[in-house]
Order: structure tokens, then sequence, then C-alpha cells
């Protein structure tokens, strides 16, 4: 409670669960920030280059409210690296159960649009939330995925979406853009369209990566009246 600085920030003074919790994090990118940091520390342009609307100096100030209220911390990594990264603290994790059953429910509203752009953190992170409780218990497949710069390797296994920054052993490895991805992974377009087209490029297992494309599925729209 002392860590959230009522001065500067929204605050609704309501005992709440729902209204603390946006009291940290509903100002504007404060959410997306806590969402590309869920896979390991970044720099702080690493996380703007991340979050492309966003400016330097908003993003500033969502790092430092996000401390303040003890979501964040800063550390400097070792020589020869010599640099400050900002990671979330042990609760600060606690926060993804929350943004994957938020971004679930937004996933059925009929107003989604999937050709906005997106983060190469939230295509790889919405694999978590998104798998099908059906098929993933059993399911084993390792996938690594290459977004430009970005590198990724998701394993499944004993019921668990791993996801790892970097590069590592997989049975197939993927090159793509993020749009390309989920349209392959939940719009189901033919990988073989999307490499003749220029959009993706398949390396090792392929039956692999079809088996692994099959476990996920977006939510069915919501019925609005």
């Amino acid at each position: 409670m002392t860590g959230i600085d009522r001065a500067s920030r929204r605050w609704y003074g309501d005992a709440c669960g729902a209204a603390l919790a946006l009291d940290i994090v509903g100002e504007r990118w404060a959410l997306l920030v806590i969402r590309e940091l869920l896979l390991g520390p970044r720099r702080f342009g690493e996380l703007k280059a991340g979050l492309p609307g966003i400016s330097a100096n908003v993003l500033t100030q969502r790092l430092e409210g996000l401390e303040r209220s003890g979501v964040v911390t800063r550390r400097r990594l070792p020589s020869p690296a010599n640099a400050q990264v900002y990671q979330l603290t042990d609760w600060g994790y606690e926060a993804e159960p929350a943004i994957q059953a938020l971004g679930r429910w937004a996933l059925r509203s009929p107003t989604h649009d999937p050709t906005l752009p997106l983060t190469p953190a939230s295509a790889v992170l919405s694999l978590r939330y998104l798998a099908d409780p059906a098929t993933l218990p059993a399911a084993r497949a390792s996938v690594a995925v290459r977004f430009g710069e970005e590198r990724f390797v998701v394993r499944v296994a004993g019921g668990v979406v791993g996801i790892e920054r970097g590069e590592g052993d997989a049975e197939a490895s993927i090159e793509t853009d993020t749009n390309s991805w989920i349209f392959c992974v939940y719009g189901k377009w033919p990988i073989d369209a999307l490499e003749a087209a220029g959009r993706m490029r398949v390396a090792g297992d392929r039956a692999a990566f079809a088996r692994f494309v099959d476990l996920f599925r977006l939510p069915p729209k919501a019925a609005v009246e």
C-alpha cells in the first residue's frame, strides 16, 4: 500500500482487490510492460523496441511506478555487459495468470482485430493461455521461432508450455513475422501457403510443427446482442 504513489497516479480509494489492481497497473502501457518482462529481464531499449508505440518518457514513468509498487526491480548485469536491466519481482511474476485470463477473455470480443501489430513476446506468450486443454496434457513438442532478431524456444511437455528466449535444439525451426505466426497457429493458414508467399520458412520436422500448431485454439467469440 505504501509503495503506491497516490499523488501521481490514479487512486480509486476502494478496498476491492480489482480496484487496487487498477491502482497498480491501470495506467496506459503498465500491463504491457509487465507482459514484455514475463520472459525475463530486459534493457530499457529492448522494452521500448518491444512497445513501439510508447515514448521514452512514458516508459520511464511506467517503470518507475511499477518499481515503487514492488512489481518491477532494477539490477546491473556484470561485466562485460555492464548494463542496467529491468525485471519482475517474484510477486510481479504472479501477475501472469491474471494477464492470461484477461487476454483470453478479451479475445472473445467480436471486435478483436488479428491483423494489428503484435510484439514477439506477446506472440509466444499467447501459447500459454490458448493451448487446447483436451490435447495439451499428452502432447510433446519443441519449436524454435525467430521473429527478426528475436529468438525463442517453445517446449510442450507434461501439460506445460515452456518458453525461453534465445536459441536451442528443437524439432522444427520457424522464421516468420508475428502476424504470420498468429495466422498459422490460430487461423490455421496452411504452412505451405505461407512459405510460398514468402511469409514463413520452416526447417526440420515439418510434421512435428504441424502437430504443434494443432495444439492451440482461439476461444469462441462471445454472443453480443
